[in-house]
């Protein structure tokens, strides 16, 4: 018997780990699943155009809606409606979710809602900071779900900890929540994708780096882009770290924080400091891979330097992957510049560091697949 599911993705993250569930039930055995992709809209740009989802093997959204960017409270209410207008023609038997984003608290809510089991994939994460927007959504959507699929054993913790406990002798259902330890569907991606991203990249040839030559960093986070003080903080760590590294430090910058920066007019921007352009996911690979050190307030760039064993300092003052931090491969410097100078001589020093398998196998999409057709 086949199994409809659909899949909801609104950031460019949520699209990467889609390819590796959409690998995982193309291969796989047992019951059949027929997958549906809606992509709310949340974030679009050219990256996510019909040549991105063809090179990484990820199938075209089967439904598209155009939320766009706005206050929290318009952005999910739109998404929450359309989504259940879908759900009311579709009736899938399952809908699968993604991390920590408002189209993950809006597909959740809707499908909960109407009855339909949702299957949360990085369940159980936790910064312990109700102040971020994907803390509350986070919480929300783990306790609306019937499938909760945890990267970590922290992530498992930490649902446990708040009340969850499967009764194997009862069905799984939103009152008997299976909760799973996968591991990282992430991990499987780096994996899968290095090789890929070796024939199809040329970002270190058309900015004339060289392995272990550069630093990479990362700033996405709007309490970082959208407060003036801290960016300004965070660049004069920057600033300090190109000085005494006298190596480039590539930034991939979204326009809008660009254009923040020099409409500041109190922001100081090193020479050594290269603002390039957003890159795709495979030139993202490239640069993690082939950099020394990574700076960034991205979750997911956290766990990539991981991937690919690289000292990692955090730009924020906290993390829900904190197994990067209790292994000694990140550094919390938060928008304190002495942090961050203090991180990269840290990671610059030489130190033999351990990298054991936190993050799974590189198989959690096909555990989940296994999961879903055995239960759903």
């Amino acid at each position: 018997m086949t199994k409809s599911i659909l899949t909801i993705v609104g950031a460019r993250p949520q699209i990467i780990k889609a390819a590796a569930f959409s690998r995982a039930i193309r291969k796989g055995s047992g019951a059949k699943i027929k997958e549906y992709l809606l992509h709310t809209g949340q974030h679009y740009d050219a990256n996510m155009s019909r040549v991105f989802f063809e090179e990484m093997g990820i199938p075209q959204p089967d439904f598209q809606l155009s939320t766009g960017s706005g206050g929290h409270g318009r952005q999910t209410g739109s998404m929450l409606e359309a989504i259940e207008n879908v759900l009311n023609d579709l009736r899938p038997d399952g809908l699968l979710v993604y991390g920590d984003t408002n189209s993950t608290l809006a597909g959740a809510l809707a499908a909960a809602k109407m009855h339909i089991p949702v299957i949360h994939i990085e369940a159980g994460l936790r910064s312990f900071n109700k102040n971020m927007p994907e803390e509350i959504n986070r919480i929300c959507t783990d306790h609306t779900s019937t499938f909760l699929f945890a990267p970590t054993a922290t992530a498992v913790k930490n649902l446990e900890n708040e009340g969850f406990a499967f009764d194997g002798n009862k069905p799984v259902s939103i009152d008997n929540p299976l909760v799973k330890h996968t591991g990282d569907i992430m991990y499987d991606n780096s994996l899968y994708f290095a090789s890929m991203a070796e024939e199809k990249s040329s970002v270190l040839e058309q900015n004339g780096l060289k392995k272990d030559g550069f630093l990479l960093c990362t700033i996405h986070r709007d309490f970082n882009t959208d407060n003036e003080e801290r960016l300004q903080n965070i660049f004069s760590g920057l600033n300090e770290v190109c000085s005494v590294s006298g190596i480039p430090l590539v930034l991939p910058l979204h326009p809008r924080t660009r254009n923040r920066i020099e409409q500041s007019g109190r922001i100081n921007v090193h020479k050594n400091i290269r603002i390039i352009e957003p890159v795709s996911f495979f030139d993202m690979i490239m640069l993690e891979k082939y950099c020394r050190m990574i700076i960034t307030d991205s979750g997911g760039v956290q766990k990539e330097a991981y991937f690919f064993r690289k000292g990692c300092v955090v730009l924020r003052p906290e993390t829900e992957w904190v197994e990067i931090m209790e292994t000694g491969n990140g550094v919390l410097a938060d928008a304190d510049p002495q942090k961050i100078l203090e991180g990269y001589r840290h990671f610059s020093a030489g130190h033999e560091r351990n990298y054991p398998s936190i993050y799974g196998n590189g198989k959690a999409a096909e555990d989940i697949s296994k999961t879903i057709r055995k239960h759903l």
